[in-house]
Parts: structure tokens; C-alpha cells; sequence
């Protein structure tokens, strides 16, 4: 079996940490798309992948919910990572001359109210590291970056401010997919399941409906349209508790009774939110 770990993404990016952090034995795999990440596990080109799929302050990821939709991968694991963004600008550029920044969409998201304070212009492009590589290889005069200080450390760039993100809870969510599903531990877990809804009054609630009965607790409820018919919706659901458990599965089987489909994309290890 291959021992590398895919993530999307170059060296130094978040992406990388949090891999890295799933399999620190592991050699990490930056693969340019969420795409790629996918048919890397799928092909064996690397033994699992780590995708983001929410951030505490600016949401989901929906192009990874998409492609979990879609693949026959298993969510096997979760990981909470504490982003820290940072300033990056090359050696002798001080910060009253950044004039343009460029990171992924997400990180310039999260640094909304830094750049707005500093009249900073946000530029996006596909991933933080890449930002920070593309401002070392090609300089420009108030050109600046947004990434890791790691991201600074492989690329030879100066920290001109650390900690630029709005809010101090800003943790982004992982997921670990992998081919096959993992064998069962004695921790806590979590489940994720993916349903659409007969389009009839109530149809959400009579498919909830079996959570509440079998006092299963859920920890995420998020609808996103569907890619394959306009104007029709599916629901991510996330849940305490292992599909095996009693109650758990008590709660699917109705929801298999009253939805349209269900898919289970896995039930994983609950990951501490640790960081701080």
C-alpha cells in the first residue's frame, strides 16, 4: 500500500499541517485540485486524503461535499486544525506598502477585516502556499501574500504580520477519505450521511423526525443544490454515534423509509478540537 497522504495544495500550505498531522510518517502528496486528491486515493497513488470541508468563520467547502457525493470513497477520519494567517511579503518590503494581496478565497475571507482596515486589495488564487511560492518566484511592488508562517520558511518570505485573521476560533475541519473503511475502535464517533427529500410539505421534518425519537444528537445539518437537477436540494447531516450503534441505526432506518436516498459516507473517530 502506498504511504503517502494527498491533500490539495503545495508545501507549506494548511492543507499539508493537517495531513501531516493525520499521517506524520507518511510522505505528503500536494496535488493542484480537490479532483486530483480524490483519484489519487482512488487510484492507490496514496493510501488516504486529507480534504477540508468547513471553516468555523467562512462555512463549508462545498466543492469537497460535491465530489464526497459524487466518489465511492469512505470519510474515515477527521482532523480540526487551528488556522493561523500571516502577512507574507519578500525580504525588505514593509507594510505600508502592500497594496495587493493574494491567497486562496477562503483565506482572504477570513482576513476580511485586516485588509479592509489596511485598504488592501484581495486577489484570489487556488491555494495559500501557491500564493506564497508565486510572490517568491514573481516579486511585484505591493504585492503581498497570505499563508502559513511555515509557507514563509519554505519560500524565503518575511512575516510583516502574524495572527491577521478576524477571529481567534478559527479552526478549519478535515476529513481523511480512504478506500476502504477503517476497522472500529473504542472511541467516540461521529457519522456523516448524505439525503435528498420527497418534494412534499414536511418532507425535511418526517426524515429528522427518527433522529429526535432515538435521542441521536446531530452536530451538522447543511442542504446544497443538487448538481444533477435544478432546483432540488440534498442534506448533509452529521451525527454522534457509529452507524452500528442501536440507536444510530434506529434513526436511519426510518430515515431510509421517508427519503428519497440516503448515501453514509462513514462513520470515523470524533476528533478533539484542540489548538488554541
Amino acid at each position: 500500500m502506498s504511504r503517502k497522504v494527498a491533500y490539495q495544495g503545495t508545501a507549506g500550505a494548511f492543507s499539508e499541517e493537517a495531513a501531516l498531522t493525520v499521517a506524520p510518517d507518511a510522505e505528503p502528496l500536494g496535488l493542484p485540485t480537490f479532483h486530483e486528491v480524490f483519484e489519487a486515493v482512488v487510484e492507490n497513488r496514496a493510501a488516504c486524503g486529507v480534504v477540508p470541508v468547513e471553516n468555523a468563520v467562512a462555512g463549508s467547502i462545498n466543492q469537497t461535499y460535491d465530489l464526497l457525493l459524487e466518489s465511492d470513497l469512505h470519510v474515515v477520519g477527521e482532523v480540526y486544525l487551528r488556522v493561523r494567517h500571516n502577512l507574507l511579503a519578500p525580504p525588505g518590503v514593509d507594510l505600508k506598502s502592500i497594496k495587493k494581496v493574494i491567497s486562496h478565497p477562503q483565506a482572504l475571507s477570513q482576513c476580511d477585516g485586516f485588509l479592509a482596515k489596511h485598504k488592501i486589495e484581495a486577489i484570489p488564487v487556488y491555494d495559500t502556499a501557491g500564493a506564497a511560492k508565486q510572490l517568491a518566484e514573481n516579486p511585484e511592488p505591493g504585492l503581498g501574500a497570505i499563508a502559513s508562517r511555515r509557507a514563509a520558511e519554505v519560500y524565503g518570505l518575511e512575516v510583516l504580520a502574524e495572527n491577521i485573521e478576524d477571529f481567534d476560533f478559527n479552526y478549519t475541519r478535515f476529513f481523511v477519505i480512504a478506500r476502504e473503511e477503517q476497522p472500529r475502535r473504542e472511541v467516540p464517533y461521529k457519522t456523516s450521511i448524505v439525503f435528498g427529500v420527497r418534494h412534499k410539505p414536511g418532507g425535511l421534518l418526517s426524515a429528522l423526525e427518527g433522529f429526535a425519537r432515538a435521542s441521536v444528537n446531530l452536530t451538522k445539518l447543511e442542504s446544497r443544490p443538487r448538481r444533477d437537477r435544478a432546483w432540488s436540494y440534498v442534506f448533509y447531516l452529521d451525527f454522534e454515534g457509529h452507524v452500528e450503534d442501536a440507536q444510530p441505526a434506529e434513526a436511519l432506518m426510518t430515515l431510509l423509509r421517508r427519503a428519497a436516498f440516503v448515501k453514509v459516507l462513514g462513520s470515523y473517530p470524533a476528533a478533539p478540537l484542540n489548538g488554541g
